[in-house]
């Protein structure tokens, strides 16, 4: 087949050989500035030794490059040991809780307004600080849930202790990494074993207990506002609220905040915070 313009195009390069035989490309690409071909240089005189080549010079030898570091990998982390009591300053200055790592345990009555007040202390420091709830650790259970609303028995039982220690672990581990930490729970007085003497077991001594104690009427209220699980009858509400009243003269500092609203209750929280680092409770 012959092109309208241009020269026919070379055949196909077949994989491991060199050009087409009996095609040269100069024959087939002739051009206007084709020189002569070039004239071989005359055989040496008779006689004549050719000087030895010079040396090449050996390129320098590099180390090899290390890998570029991984900045993804693994970040150590302290282990979080038990939580110490935190050192009160002196006496001359008032304790700035706003700038110290804590853990606290807020304790108090179903719809006393703990998660909300704890919330949003944390969310008002001038320091890294979490909330952990034992009721969204305690929820992480889907399937198999044990909800005491259902009848309290050994298994719901068991699910409230293994709450309570995953939130243990989780305070150290946060507050040996730098980061206060800010717990809530329904603990009763008259269950020091599995209640404050647990928190204190999984946490350490350093843990600042807070009860939060509202009346009978606000927690009711409170409560009628809830769904799901977390909504309790009216009966059961009462009947917790009044073991709860068992904190008083226990010596743990107790906030009434039927009066109060959420950003009143913290800084509330904040000064009996500020007195306890002081004058750390006995519990």
């Amino acid at each position: 087949m012959q092109h309208a313009v241009g020269s026919p195009l070379p055949p196909p390069h077949q994989p491991g050989h060199g050009p087409a035989a009996g095609w040269s490309p100069a024959a087939h690409h002739p051009g206007p500035h084709q020189g002569p071909a070039p004239v071989p240089p005359p055989p040496p005189a008779p006689g004549f030794t050719p000087p030895p080549p010079a040396p090449v010079p050996h390129a320098p030898q590099h180390a090899p490059v290390p890998p570029a570091p991984d900045t993804t990998g693994h970040v150590p982390l302290p282990p979080g040991g038990p939580v110490a009591m935190p050192s009160a300053p002196p006496v001359t200055a008032a304790p700035d809780t706003a700038a110290t790592c804590l853990a606290v345990l807020l304790i108090g009555p179903a719809g006393a307004g703990k998660t909300s007040v704890a919330k949003y202390w944390a969310d008002h420091r001038r320091v890294p600080t979490a909330h952990i709830s034992l009721d969204d650790v305690r929820e992480w259970v889907r399937s198999g849930f044990a909800d005491p609303q259902s009848g309290w028995n050994d298994h719901s039982e068991a699910q409230y202790r293994l709450a309570r220690r995953t939130c243990g672990f989780a305070a150290r581990n946060f507050l040996a990494n730098g980061i206060s930490c800010i717990l809530d729970d329904a603990v009763f007085p008259d269950r020091p074993v599995v209640g404050l003497g647990g928190w204190k077991r999984h946490v350490g001594p350093g843990l600042l207990p807070v009860v939060l104690l509202p009346g009978l009427e606000i927690v009711l209220e409170r409560n009628a506002e809830r769904s799901g699980n977390r909504r309790l009858t009216d009966e059961e509400v009462a009947r917790i609220h009044g073991r709860m009243a068992g904190w008083y003269g226990s010596g743990l500092p107790i906030i009434d905040n039927s009066q109060l609203d959420v950003p009143q209750t913290a800084q509330i929280l904040d000064d009996v915070l500020a007195r306890s680092i002081a004058s750390p409770p006995s519990w």
